[in-house]
């Protein structure tokens, strides 16, 4: 199949269509009004098979009061509604060409908190809660959609002071190569709505979560609610 991508880098855009031969597209997936013509770009590529959301960025704020707003907005438009804009855009293609898979990048700090960076910790919790929320219902329509929950990967995502305080700590970056091979592992998955942390030197493996308390109400002990209103487990 051929790859289509989608960055506001240009450079780094034709990087890969010299190296890859890959169809590219300059656009925010941020915004909203980018979708319809990646849409429209996707269906003259010929379809598609696997869609990966990897736009990220961080934050890097921990004080709430010093947060500025315009960057608060950027960061939650990057990591969180692109996943939304990219869901409504393309998951009806998939379903309508017969199916296929979606896998979007949250973190391993969408799964536990990361003090540093409270905000970026949110839109990627945001991101495994919504996976796991839309997986049974676009199951249902042929599609496929999981999260990839990385580690710290060796990525410019990671600034210059966080990569000097894991070097001192002798702590191992995950090489980006091995998200990208978990991506393809998961989208091929039987299972759908999964959490696949990866960290350097194992193997990808689904998160386990655990369902919590329920109702002690007499008669109905540990009920989940009804229908889609129910916990998927």
């Amino acid at each position: 199949g051929r790859l289509l991508g989608v960055d506001r880098d240009r450079e780094g855009l034709a990087r890969l269509r010299d190296e890859l031969g890959a169809a590219v597209m300059v656009a925010d997936v941020a915004e909203e009004g980018s979708w319809p013509a990646l849409r429209a770009a996707a269906e003259r590529a010929g379809g598609l098979g696997l869609v990966h959301l990897n736009a990220g960025v961080a934050c890097g704020v921990e004080d709430l009061a010093a947060l500025p707003v315009d960057q608060y907005r950027r960061v939650l438009g990057v990591n969180l509604d692109q996943v939304v804009f990219g869901l409504g855009a393309l998951g009806p293609l998939l379903a309508a060409q017969g199916g296929g898979a979606v896998v979007a990048t949250a973190s391993l700090a969408g799964l536990v908190p990361l003090p540093g960076d409270p905000i970026y910790t949110a839109t990627k919790h945001a991101v495994v809660g919504l996976v796991r929320a839309v997986a049974p219902s676009m199951a249902e329509r042929g599609v496929r959609v999981h999260a990839v929950c990385p580690g710290m990967v060796d990525t410019p995502l990671l600034g210059p002071e966080v990569r000097r305080m894991l070097a001192e700590a002798h702590f191992p970056l995950i090489d980006a190569r091995a998200v990208a091979e978990a991506v393809v592992r998961v989208a091929a998955a039987d299972a759908v709505g999964q959490a696949v942390v990866v960290q350097a030197g194992r193997p990808p493996i689904p998160f386990r979560f655990r369902r919590p308390p329920g109702p002690r109400t007499p008669g109905a002990e540990g009920a989940v609610p009804p229908g889609r209103l129910g916990d998927p487990g």
